[in-house]
């Protein structure tokens, strides 16, 4: 039984779950911070919701790696239902026709699970969105300034619906790899947003500008490291290489780029439409562990700058970026050397999400210290302020 690719019959029930879901934190944070101003609020819900943006990253990575992306196989429900319960017939069908197939009841709960949990965070975004525009209408009339400008949510909102699309567009493109991958690299996306929002009340964070700079190549340097991780991963070419430092026992194996670097084909096939060769893997693998290198040594460089900056905040900074790479680090070679282990796999994406949520938190701290109006008369630019 192959069921039409969308189905919308079950977006308003879906979009009920997802309100449900999303009012949980927004009624603790109300709670909670009763006696707080909005931007203070806001921050506190900007900051659960970046929490659990995180989750669904590492849960779409659970996802992906137990292939059970295809669980249900139309969108936004499973098979037309909103929820496994549902489709229990068809979804047994489908299992007994291929019992270790794409679909069966127990990939279907994950893949439904994942959805569920991707409304839940679209509810909460529009919640700030909205939240963040009436906030701002209301210190306009009182003639205050916003700590927060409503277009950073709103744009928000506008990626995560984009998301939402890709989201659809994995599933019905049979796990595309250049879709997967742009997927992957959206939840990272939607990661920084929320990250750099969370900052904004924060005080800025003193940083010579060289130093400034620096972190920028950092991140983009990260952020090109992270696709080529999504790329090995959508393509599943872990595994073609089990040993390190070398592989295939051999520094410089067999390696088809041309293969392995055409973005537009299908899952598993090359660039001529058919089989993709086990070199073209190689040549992925090969390509994101040389791109491991430059960026460990990247992050290693910021690290040590950072810690020789003279700051304490500094030093704490230089702390977490040092545990993060350490963590990528292990999690990468417990990848290869143990066999692409599920938790090893799924804590190698949570340190990606980690890395850039790190480095998306400095740099929004640290590029405030850099605008003119922030350096004083006894200070150079892009070294006054307080640190914190």
């Amino acid at each position: 039984m192959n069921p039409p690719a969308y189905d919308l019959g079950p977006v308003p029930t879906l979009a009920l779950v997802g309100a449900v879901l999303a009012m949980v934190p927004v009624l603790w944070v109300g709670w909670c911070h009763r006696r707080s101003d909005a931007p203070q609020r806001r921050r506190a819900l900007t900051l659960i919701t970046l929490f659990l943006t995180f989750d669904l990253v590492l849960f779409g990575a659970f996802t992906r790696l137990t292939d059970s992306g295809l669980g249900c196989p139309d969108w936004p429900g499973c098979y037309g239902s909103v929820s496994p319960l549902g489709a229990h017939e068809a979804i047994g069908a489908a299992q007994s026709a291929m019992p270790t197939g794409p679909v069966t009841h127990g990939k279907a709960w994950i893949e439904m699970i994942h959805r569920y949990l991707a409304t839940g965070v679209g509810a909460l975004i529009t919640w700030l969105a909205v939240a963040a525009w009436l906030d701002a209408r209301k210190r306009r009339r009182a003639g205050a300034s916003a700590t927060l400008s409503p277009w950073w949510p709103t744009l928000t909102w506008v990626w995560v619906c984009a998301q939402g699309a890709f989201g659809a567009l994995t599933v019905t493109m049979k796990l595309y790899p250049a879709i997967v991958t742009l997927h992957l690299l959206g939840g990272l996306g939607l990661l920084a947003l929320l990250s750099a929002q969370s900052q904004a009340p924060q005080p800025p964070l003193a940083m010579p500008r060289s130093l400034y700079r620096g972190a920028v190549v950092v991140f983009v340097v990260s952020v090109m490291q992270i696709a080529l991780g999504g790329w090995v991963s959508t393509n599943y070419a872990v595994l073609a290489c089990t040993d390190f430092p070398t592989c295939q026992g051999v520094w410089w194996p067999r390696m088809d780029f041309e293969h392995g670097f055409t973005v537009a084909r299908e899952l598993g096939a090359g660039k001529d439409g058919g089989y993709l060769p086990f070199a073209a893997l190689t040549a992925i693998h090969m390509t994101h562990r040389m791109g491991a290198a430059v960026a460990v040594i990247a992050i290693g460089l910021l690290t040590w700058r950072l810690r020789v900056a003279g700051h304490p905040a500094l030093r704490r900074w230089a702390g977490a970026l040092g545990a993060v790479v350490a963590w990528q680090v292990l999690s990468g070679l417990s990848n290869v050397v143990l066999g692409w282990p599920l938790v090893a796999a799924v804590a190698h994406t949570g340190g990606a999400a980690a890395l850039v949520v790190v480095l998306t938190m400095l740099l929004s701290r640290a590029r405030r210290s850099q605008l003119p109006s922030f350096a004083s008369p006894r200070s150079p630019a892009g070294t006054a302020g307080v640190p914190s």
